[in-house]
Order: structure tokens, then C-alpha cells, then sequence
């Protein structure tokens, strides 16, 4: 079939994949099996690795689906080690103002499990940090700002996608959200219509220990209306 016009606007054939009953429940098995072998670390070697990869994540992110395929994203990569250690010092101030002032004791005793604090050495270890931002709009000729549509929801399934695809190329990542984030705008010079999402520290993983955490069930988490 061959690309067609459809009420004025350009459209091309698609073909998906067909697996048999079989096929599609040994699939969905393996991905689950595969997937749930993924964890957050805190700790990353620091060996360096081909930018590619990440170049290659990163598509793999974009490919999420988008309101309106604004697809509203820019992932900014920050290898250079003065940056690092920039956004590092930055993090740190923010999160010991949380820590020792910001969060309830209800939210540091649902934390103490997972052994974080207000240091974050990490920004500096990893080799890459990914720091994905959101663009609330688009500047357009002429200084008009065009809206994006459902923005966090867009973003949000993109770093699901960018999360599963780390986790495919065999490397470790940690979701990162230091808040208030508006330092990483101003120390990535980024413009005035993006707004910083998530911070991910991407690296090869190193022999550690994580906390040893249960998955909800199947029964806990899903709900069936036959």
C-alpha cells in the first residue's frame, strides 16, 4: 500500500506484527522476566562507553507516543565533569534543605529503607546523566507560543520508554528528582519554555548491594471487569 492523503494530511500504510497465542504469552512472559530483573542503583562505575548508546536510548524514548505528537521532550546528555560536578553541588544544597527541612517524618521513615540521604556522589560517578526536560510549548517564527498538549503524561510514558531501554543495553540508572529543579535550566542554559523533568545517572553497574524490596501483586495492582 502506498502513502496516501487523508482529509488533507499525509498518511502511510501500517503493518504490525502477528504472533501466534503461543508466541505472544511466551513474549509477554519473557519481557515481564526480563524487565522485572531491572532495579535503581545508587552506586556506577565510572567506566566510560560509546555515546552511541545513549544516542540510541534516547531515540528509543522518542518513540513514545505524544498529545497531539508534539512529542514534548528535549534530552540534554552532560558528560563534561565540571558540569557534573556543577549540577552535583547544586542537587545537594536543594536536597539537604529537603531532608533536614522540607520532608515530613512520615516521608523520611518511608525512606529510611532505601538508605538515601541528601549526598548524591553519583551525579559525578556516572559517566552520563540524562537530564530530560519538558516543553510546556513551542516558540514559533514570529515569537508566537504554540501550546504542547498533555505534557507530563507525554513525558512521563517517554521516560518509561527511555527507563526500558537503559535496562535493555545492559546498563544501571537511578531516577533522580531533586526539587525544586530549576537549577538545571539555568546551569544547561536552556530556554524559557522548557521546564526540568527527571534526572537519570546512566552507567555500567558495579558489584552492590540495593535494598531488598517486595513487587505488589498481580491481584494488588490490576483489576478485571469481564
Amino acid at each position: 500500500m502506498k502513502d496516501k492523503i487523508i482529509e488533507g494530511h499525509p498518511y502511510t500504510s501500517y503493518h504490525h506484527f502477528q504472533f501466534s497465542a503461543k508466541e505472544m504469552k511466551e513474549r509477554s512472559e519473557e519481557f515481564y522476566e526480563w524487565m522485572n530483573k531491572r532495579r535503581t542503583v545508587r552506586e556506577f562505575s565510572s567506566e566510560d562507553f560509546d555515546i552511541s548508546i545513549i544516542e540510541n536510548i534516547i531515540k528509543a524514548a522518542s518513540t513514545a507516543p505524544s498529545g497531539a505528537n508534539k512529542q514534548p521532550w528535549t534530552f540534554c546528555v552532560v558528560k563534561h565533569p565540571a558540569i557534573k560536578k556543577k549540577i552535583r553541588e547544586a542537587a545537594e544544597k536543594e536536597e539537604y534543605e529537603s531532608y533536614n527541612k522540607r520532608m515530613s517524618e512520615e516521608w523520611l521513615k518511608d525512606l529510611a529503607p532505601l538508605g538515601t540521604n541528601w549526598q548524591k556522589p553519583f551525579l559525578e560517578t556516572a559517566p552520563y546523566l540524562i537530564v530530560v526536560f519538558k516543553r510546556i510549548y513551542e516558540i514559533e517564527a514570529g515569537g508566537h507560543k504554540h501550546q504542547n498538549y498533555y505534557v507530563p503524561e507525554s513525558v512521563g510514558i517517554a521516560c518509561g520508554f527511555l527507563l526500558a531501554a537503559i535496562h535493555e543495553a545492559g546498563l544501571v540508572a537511578l531516577t533522580h528528582t531533586p526539587s525544586p529543579m530549576n537549577f538545571l535550566a539555568k546551569i544547561l542554559n536552556r530556554p524559557e519554555n522548557e521546564r526540568a523533568f527527571l534526572l537519570v545517572p546512566v552507567g555500567k553497574p558495579v558489584e552492590t548491594y540495593v535494598p531488598k524490596l517486595e513487587r505488589k501483586m498481580l491481584d494488588e495492582m490490576m483489576v478485571v471487569y469481564k
